[in-house]
């Protein structure tokens, strides 16, 4: 066996560099798109000495917090459908723990993403050393194993030799289509620059091949049998309608059988929005024609979705239908007692269609759900175009001015968001014409992902036209990876709707009977503080973007036909009112009201809570 002497950061990158995908045409492309560092004590020597030496076939980027190059990374790996990567880098104490929450967003959302904190010293022998936590009980506890929970492979490499079976472990469970999620490999920093015998084998790793998993034989039969005496179907599409590559299938399905598909903000653009049985959003921010077919449906077929309380109204909405679930992942598959297909999306729709020769949903529900789906665009159309005079816009307006501003082809665009009402707003409005063009982190529903995601996703589809839409206060959440699309010159727009405060969570508070409190920013102001007086424009230009200030929805479809035409990343303000919504569809939605409160309000917002669970599955 021939070796070469090399450290372990060395083996690492170097084998990183290497790893190639084989496509299905049979060429190769490589598996990691480039490593995100920052620099610090415990990875400046060791990981970047090695990430220098190979910076022309795997590229380091620097970023300007450890937690945005992570969601970057993330939106990326999601971006590209589970088939590329980034790595990331961080130096050890709170460089390192700056990654946790990215990595729960992967963790939840079935994301594959390479992290590589630094740890202390192996040998422990200056410990301890400037920021180790040390632990008064266990001492081989570091900041590193607060990634274990949100890891589904953890490492800490002791040894420079023990690289060779962690790391291509690591890559099988980020390449698994069932145990898809964050890896994390732990890196003392006196092992990074540990030398050993590396096998050269280990530089030329076989290509990476993903695996589609069949079903099984009498799982299917089952599923056909379950289908086959449905009169009244319905699809629920999850985001492993998009990792699978199955939106054509999932079509084809539906147009042959006659069965109507909702989406959640996972499986959104799996099928183009105008298809004729796509009924759009489902659940809590569904949309009218999803959540009206739903309650009525005597089966339901959930594709590659994980069934969460939002997509399923909190298993109130489509409590009473049968329940199919077909899902790569068994966990996912056995939710709330129904029928398991354990099996990949594309294989066990095309598998399930072959044995359901002469199938069909009854006519007049396949008639109801086209009507439906057809209703349901026009006045989509209405809500996002027909803006009123005289009064602040809200997000639906927006999201028209800015999806209606393109100036060759919708598919070009990919739209970037993450939490409060624009998630809401856009899983009923945004119109999706191309797989991966909606782009919503609505597991998580992570404050702050967005900037920093619309990033990773341009760094992911670089001929794309990516829009960031954005609240304040997600913006102020973490903005500082404007200035790295400045940077790495990855152009991306941004429309911040300023509706002063957390406006989404104010009307949940309002909702549940209680009166505005620490949400919106006039009513936080203390005696002797000041109001405040955020310029977001002049914020994004001192980051390098340029940035305008739009008086009214007019004016900021101007404004995106301009920054379409720039090549530099762009950011546009409108000002919004929080007390406008789209009242069309929805669904209930369980949360904690307080049983016993001094407010009739919160008596009464209690007693309907307790009425709506006793429609939920069991």
């Amino acid at each position: 066996m021939k070796t070469i002497r090399l450290t372990l950061a060395q083996a690492l990158v170097r084998h990183l560099a290497a790893l190639r995908v084989e496509e299905a045409d049979g060429s190769l492309t490589p598996y990691c798109g480039g490593v995100f560092a920052i620099f610090g004590h415990g990875n400046v020597v060791g990981m970047g000495e090695a990430l220098h030496a190979e910076r022309e076939t795997l590229p380091t980027y620097r970023a300007h917090s450890e937690q945005g190059m992570a969601y970057a990374a993330v939106a990326y790996a999601k971006a590209a459908m589970r088939r590329r990567i980034l790595a990331v880098s961080t130096s050890i104490g709170p460089g390192s723990t700056n990654l946790i929450t990215a990595a729960a967003v992967a963790h939840v959302d079935r994301i594959p993403v390479l992290l590589l904190p630094s740890d202390t010293f192996a040998t422990r022998r200056p410990d301890p050393v400037l920021q180790q936590v040390e632990d008064f009980q266990q001492g081989d506890v570091t900041a590193s194993d607060c990634f274990r929970p949100v890891s589904r492979y953890f490492d800490r490499i002791t040894r420079p030799e023990q690289i060779l079976t962690a790391l291509p472990r690591a890559i099988q469970v980020m390449t698994d289509p069932a145990m898809c999620g964050p890896v994390t490999l732990s890196l003392p920093q006196d092992v990074q620059a540990m030398a050993f015998d590396c096998p050269e084998s280990f530089l030329h790793p076989e290509p990476i091949r993903f695996r589609r998993p069949p079903p099984d034989a009498d799982e299917l039969a089952r599923a056909v049998k379950l289908l086959a005496a449905a009169r009244k179907p319905l699809i629920v599409a999850g985001g492993g309608v998009l990792y699978s590559q199955a939106g054509a299938a999932l079509r084809a399905f539906a147009e042959k059988h006659g069965v109507p598909v909702a989406e959640s903000h996972g499986g959104k653009s799996c099928v183009a929005w105008d298809a004729p049985l796509n009924l759009g959003g489902i659940g809590v921010d569904g949309g009218t024609a999803a959540n009206e077919i739903a309650p009525d449906a005597d089966l339901v077929l959930a594709v590659g979705t994980r069934l969460q309380d939002f997509t399923t109204g909190s298993h109130a909405l489509f409590a009473h239908a049968k329940l199919l679930s077909l899902n790569v992942q068994r966990f996912d598959a056995g939710k709330w007692s129904g029928a398991m297909l354990v099996a990949d999306a594309k294989l066990g729709l095309e598998m399930l269609s072959a044995g359901l020769t002469g199938w069909k949903a009854d006519a007049a529900w396949t008639t109801r759900s086209r009507e439906s789906a057809g209703r349901w665009n026009k006045r989509v159309a209405e809500l996002t175009t027909n803006v009123p005079k005289g009064v602040l816009p809200y997000d639906a307006e927006v999201i028209g001015a800015v999806r209606d501003s393109y100036a060759d082809s919708p598919a070009r665009d990919i739209v970037v968001c993450a939490a409060g009402t624009l998630p809401a707003e856009l899983h009923k409005l945004w119109r999706a014409s191309r797989p991966g063009g909606y782009h919503v982190e609505y597991g998580y529903s992570c404050m702050g992902y967005e900037v920093a995601g619309g990033l990773g996703v341009k760094m992911a589809v670089p001929d794309a036209e990516v829009i960031v839409i954005v609240g304040d206060g997600s913006y102020m959440m973490l903005n500082t990876e404007l200035a790295t699309s400045v940077m790495l010159g990855q152009k991306i727009i941004v429309v911040i709707l300023d509706n002063r405060g957390y406006g989404c969570i104010q009307r949940l508070q309002d909702a549940t009977g209680n009166g505005s409190f620490n949400n919106m920013l006039d009513d936080c102001v203390p005696e002797g503080g000041a109001r405040s007086t955020i310029d977001f424009a002049m914020n994004a230009r001192s980051m390098g973007a340029h940035a305008v200030h739009v008086p009214d929805v007019a004016s900021l479809k101007t404004a995106m036909v301009a920054a379409r035409a720039a090549t530099t990343s762009q950011v546009i303000v409108i000002d919004t009112t929080h007390t406008r919504t789209t009242a069309d569809g929805g669904t209930w939605w369980q949360v904690g009201v307080p049983e016993v409160s001094e407010r009739p309000a919160v008596r009464e917002a209690h007693a309907r809570s307790i009425d709506a669970q006793t429609r939920q599955r069991l």
